[in-house]
């Protein structure tokens, strides 16, 4: 497995975990700020922002997923990111990334045309179910033939991780999940 495929797969499910939670708890800002104070390089919404919410979406419709109805609509109203200054956030003057309330109004919006209910959660919380969904994705790579060192490697260069914590599964091994300890055994 190339370290372009394992790059494209993780960074699929980043994107599925963050439609999936902004969708149900959180705002684009909040989000971002829990992985950047977790020591990412950049948030998932800021870098989505950068590569357009359009092609984020087409992505999506590639491999086979439905994105939430909100990445539709923002697509659909015309917020496809940074290019054309406005996404998850505005970009007044072409500057950098400023909240946008009309965001949060959207997803409240969605949830409520969904018939969900947005939940308040920490941001622990939020930290945890985004790990959680990239390392579903980390085990099934290994499963698929990848080298663990591989995928710390790619999930370091390519999705910022932070090198601090050497990589998803390293982080994982070093936190004590013992699916992960179960999957290195099998491997």
């Amino acid at each position: 497995m190339t370290e372009a495929q394992i790059a494209a797969q993780l960074q699929d499910s980043l994107n599925a975990v963050a439609d999936d939670l902004l969708f149900r708890m959180t705002t684009p800002w909040e989000l971002d700020a829990v992985m950047t104070d977790f020591g990412f390089a950049a948030g998932v919404c800021a870098l989505q922002d950068a590569v357009g919410l359009d092609t984020i979406c087409a992505q999506r419709q590639k491999t086979g997923h439905t994105p939430t109805p909100v990445l539709t609509r923002m697509v659909a109203e015309g917020r496809l990111g940074r290019a054309v200054g406005v996404g998850w956030y505005r970009y007044p003057g072409g500057g950098g990334p400023v909240v946008d309330p009309l965001v949060e109004d959207l997803l409240r919006e969605e949830a409520w045309f969904a018939q969900g209910e947005r939940k308040e959660v920490s941001d622990a919380a939020l930290m945890t179910g985004l790990l959680a969904g990239l390392l579903r994705e980390g085990l099934s790579l290994m499963s698929a033939g990848a080298a663990p060192d591989q995928i710390d490697r790619v999930s370091c260069d390519r999705l910022g991780f932070p090198r601090a914590k050497g990589g998803l599964l390293s982080h994982a091994r070093a936190a004590g999940l013992v699916a992960v300890g179960d999957a290195f055994a099998r491997v």
